[in-house]
């Protein structure tokens, strides 16, 4: 019965009228309905905001084909390789003496009282940053051409197999990267008049919760995805970074201090700590790549290998962990102790991000700790 009280003779669905009103009902339920005509999709950049959140990361290693130019002498031995050096069969030995032993060697390296060869990486050639604006001797020079660049990082490790393209670490590190959100790194730029050129922006870092937006392929992320700022468990992560974009690229200037999310393996939560930490990227309103560079804290590099590794996966790739920390402390060129010893390493780090929509849980202007 209507809602007026009235009534109305009943209509059978089986007539001819019925059916037809039936029908164009369904029909016009199928097509798409617009209220006005089709409009391109408003940009991603929305009251001078932007995010992005990383995707693949890669410590910067100028690599050829084969390797002879950067690593002549070949590449370094990993754990199953040097125990056998060390302690080669044909002896009696004790578990202290022998395994014990080499676990003590790769928590407490100084401790250690051998020094197995190591080849450093060769040539002048590298990817990274000029960090300290000068020139000197040990600096590398860019593809490119540009003098000074500081990646003493990358003497350390580029003749390392697992760090290199295809190797265990290269590829493990970005598998659990995508898979998991212990190092899910949000980047939120505010304060932009121009993704092209802007004098003046702001540069915020977060940890992420959710899953990346994955393509169809399975090879590659999406633009356009949402990630929710974690505020309750990580809001050491969250830092401020001032910069200006110019001609599309982002440059920040150095941050005295940064933790920067960085799990290696599945359900472990690790970090890394950089000193005069700056940003490159190339940026667009889909996408930003380029370079994340500054100075390695190199115990808590040391820390983070150990933590996620054991030695039984470092020595998938040959990674030596009592050898590869000695040569970055070796190698060390920045922040000295008290004792005049360098505690940091410059490196450079390639980034790959893709835009993605922050939802906070307070406004952002309330987010950033004081430092």
């Amino acid at each position: 019965m209507p809602s007026d009280g009235t009534s109305h003779p009943a209509v059978s669905l089986r007539s001819p009228r019925a059916l037809a009103a039936i029908s164009a009902v369904l029909i016009v339920g199928t097509q798409p309905v617009h209220a006005g005509p089709l409009r391109e999709q408003t940009s991603a950049l929305r009251d001078g905001r932007i995010g992005y959140v990383l995707t693949d990361r890669y410590w910067s290693l100028y690599e050829t084909a084969d390797g002879k130019t950067e690593c002549p002498k070949g590449f370094n031995d990993g754990p199953r390789e040097e125990f056998k050096k060390l302690y080669p069969p044909g002896k009696k030995r004790s578990v202290l003496d022998a395994q014990l032993q080499w676990e003590g060697s790769q928590w407490h390296p100084s401790t250690s009282n051998y020094r197995l060869p190591f080849h450093e990486a060769q040539g002048k050639i590298s990817y990274g940053l000029n960090l300290d604006g000068k020139v000197g001797p040990q600096d590398f020079v860019s593809p490119d051409g540009e003098q000074g660049i500081d990646n003493q990082f990358y003497r350390a490790i580029a003749c390392v197999d697992s760090f290199r393209v295809g190797g265990s670490l290269y590829n493990f590190e970005n598998t659990f990267l995508q898979q998991y959100p212990d190092s899910r790194l949000l980047i939120e730029l505010t304060h932009v008049d121009d993704l092209v050129n802007d004098d003046d922006v702001t540069v915020t870092t977060y940890r992420g919760m959710n899953s990346l937006l994955g393509g169809a392929t399975g090879k590659d992320y999406l633009a356009g995805g949402t990630q929710r700022v974690d505020m309750r468990w990580s809001k050491d992560y969250v830092f401020q970074l001032k910069g200006k974009i110019v001609d599309g690229v982002l440059i920040t200037e150095p941050i005295e201090w940064i933790m920067v999310p960085w799990a290696m393996t599945a359900n472990v939560t690790a970090f890394q700590e950089f000193r005069g930490m700056r940003l490159k990227l190339k940026v667009t309103p889909e996408r930003a790549e380029g370079l994340m560079a500054g100075y390695v804290d190199v115990q808590r590099w040391h820390h983070a290998l150990n933590t996620n590794l054991s030695t039984h996966h470092m020595s998938y790739g040959r990674v030596s962990s009592p050898s590869v920390v000695s040569a970055l402390q070796r190698l060390a060129d920045g922040y000295p102790d008290e004792a005049g010893r360098n505690t940091a390493i410059s490196a450079a780090v390639d980034l790959k991000m893709v835009q993605v929509y922050l939802v906070h849980p307070t406004p952002a202007a309330d987010l950033v700790s004081s430092r």
